[in-house]
């Protein structure tokens, strides 16, 4: 198959990395896999640097040029199917093909749990200009169902998928001593991209709660709360205990590092692929039900559950797995078995490769 990605998104997380690893799969497996994005975007720099083909689309903004330039793109390439990913690129990729004669059929993923407007204009994007949607979680395939009214038969939930065969349990003393991580403390570890929703705030001051200097928190990652976050952290009592380390393309080392692992969401998430490395590498977690989350987090059975923007029962839940060791060996042991069983990168391939088949033959009989 010939298949282009389309990503006007500018940043970076794991929506684009779900893009880069999925399309490197398809092309191991034969597949003709190109990426259209712009050239400010992060991920322009870093599908090179896995495998996949990157082309230059000035497609960041919902306007006239973008569209013709995504017009330009599809009429010169003629993929056999399109696979868009924000909102402004599947705009632009239906409005173009809606102008050509014999185009591509349309595969929408959606990633993230936030709300799709109830209107006709988006009514048409998703059920005659797309012809099938791929979730990366069953909840956020309800939430289109129910929430949207839109054809259940063209909606597919397919997991972000993570190689278990990497992402396992490592040697935690020798991964501190290669990152210079203190070997006696208790390291709590949040792995996101730093935005408001993935809760990073609510995790510092779940930190300044819990009455224990040898807790430290490590933050790994980068982006627009950075300098909100290092405000938050430069208080008496939290300087020495949270490290802000920064963006890591790696961050293997960094979950294999830690004693347990926290991503306190309030919004806008799927499965998040970094929870479901952490629980990989068997770090007991402690997690909100936001979004797709509870089909990897179930409470007390694979992971510990929160409100979500609730500080306090955060602290609560950290400190009940600080002080329990065989409850954190037990919830690290049921997270890795459960996401090796759940999210599988060949089984995300598979699915994947099913839902542009039958957009093409659906295109193909029409």
């Amino acid at each position: 198959m010939r298949i282009l990605h389309t990503e006007s998104s500018l940043g970076w997380g794991g929506q684009e990395i779900r893009i880069l690893d999925e399309a490197r799969g398809l092309i191991a497996r034969g597949h003709e896999v190109m990426l259209a994005t712009p050239v400010q975007a992060r991920i322009h720099d870093e599908a090179p640097k896995r495998g996949v083909p990157v082309a230059v689309a000035p497609i960041a903004r919902k306007n006239l040029s973008g569209w013709l330039a995504m017009r330009r793109f599809i009429a010169a390439h003629r993929p056999e199917v399109i696979n868009t990913h924000s909102s402004t690129d599947a705009w632009l990729a239906a409005l173009a093909c809606a102008s050509l004669g014999n185009a591509p059929p349309i595969v929408r993923t959606r990633h993230i749990s936030a709300p799709i407007p109830r209107n006709p204009a988006t009514r048409w994007l998703y059920q005659r200009a797309t012809s099938h949607i791929a979730t990366t979680g069953t909840a956020l395939r309800d939430q289109l169902i129910r929430g949207n009214g839109f054809d259940p038969a063209r909606i597919v939930s397919v997991p972000t998928g993570i190689d278990a065969e990497r992402f396992r349990p490592g040697d935690r003393m020798a991964r501190r001593r290669e990152l210079q991580l203190p070997t006696e403390a208790t390291i709590v570890g949040i792995v996101a991209t730093l935005r408001s929703w993935k809760g990073h705030r609510f995790l510092i001051e779940a930190l300044g709660r819990i009455d224990d200097p040898q807790v430290l928190l490590v933050i790994v990652g980068d982006g627009p709360m950075r300098q909100v976050l290092a405000q938050d952290i430069d208080k008496p009592g939290l300087r020495d205990r949270v490290r802000m380390v920064g963006q890591h393309d790696d961050v293997l080392p960094w979950l294999q590092a830690f004693d347990l692992f926290a991503l306190p969401s309030y919004a806008n998430e799927g499965v998040p692929q970094a929870l479901v490395q952490a629980m990989l590498c068997a770090l007991p977690c402690v997690t909100t039900d936001i979004g797709a989350i509870g089909e990897a987090a179930r409470d007390d059975q694979t992971a510990l559950i929160v409100p979500p923007q609730d500080a306090a029962a955060l602290a609560a839940a950290l400190r009940r797995l600080i002080g329990d060791r065989d409850l954190r060996q037990r919830l690290g042991a049921a997270a890795r078995a459960g996401c090796e069983a759940r999210f599988s990168y060949r089984g995300m391939l598979d699915a994947m490769e099913n839902i542009f088949r039958a957009a093409i033959a659906a295109a193909a009989a029409r």
